[in-house]
């Protein structure tokens, strides 16, 4: 899609009157409704797989999809930042500024980011309910015990090792959300299932 609103940045979920919807759209708003779906939770929670797996299914549908991955934020839009309470916070918010700008014009952002603290994930939601942006907050709720097994990245066995410190959700603090738009037990189910699940509650807001 080359053509945007005059200002360059129009809410999500508004197309200009004169367009019409394509063939090859499945739905009317496809390439217009914008959101941001941040997957929070521990590290090896599963919120990547998850994403991925969903990623897949959206553009299958025709949807324009970008996941912003955490680690990959880390190297190239956030180096230098180490992971002290200010430097978390101020990833996050570096996250939520990309995502919501993405969203805002028609993308569907997904973001697998653990996010520790409530505040700044709070930030990043209130920056987009300012813009008219949609943000949907997912947790993905795997238990530490269940995470510490999988440990994909090996993040745990190093930190019982005592080759790390600040591990998230072991010694460092992991703020799970009271009340997100919804909650994944990806222990008990498979990652196909967890992906629809989050699809349902997309499709139930109207952002598919």
């Amino acid at each position: 899609m080359t053509d945007h609103h005059p200002s360059g940045h129009h809410p999500a979920g508004r197309q200009p009157a004169d367009r019409q919807p394509t063939d090859h759209q499945t739905s009317q708003e496809n390439d217009v409704t914008g959101a941001t779906i941040w997957l929070t939770g521990l590290p090896s929670a599963g919120k990547t797989t998850i994403a991925y797996e969903l990623a897949g299914r959206l553009r299958e549908e025709g949807h324009r999809v970008e996941i912003l991955d955490g680690d990959e934020i880390r190297e190239f839009l956030s180096a230098g930042l180490g992971f002290s309470r200010e430097d978390r916070h101020t990833n996050v918010q570096r996250i939520g500024f990309v995502a919501e700008l993405l969203a805002s014009h028609g993308v569907k952002v997904l973001v697998p980011v653990i996010a520790p603290y409530a505040d700044s994930r709070e930030a990043v939601r209130k920056r987009h309910a300012a813009e008219g942006t949609a943000f949907v907050e997912v947790h993905v709720a795997t238990p530490v015990e269940v995470c510490s097994v999988r440990d994909v990245k090996g993040l745990y066995a190093k930190q019982a090792a005592g080759e790390i410190s600040g591990l998230t959700g072991v010694d460092d603090p992991y703020e799970a959300p009271e009340t997100p738009d919804l909650r994944i037990e990806s222990q008990d189910q498979t990652v196909q299932e967890s992906a629809a699940q989050l699809h349902a509650l997309l499709t139930e807001r109207g952002l598919l």
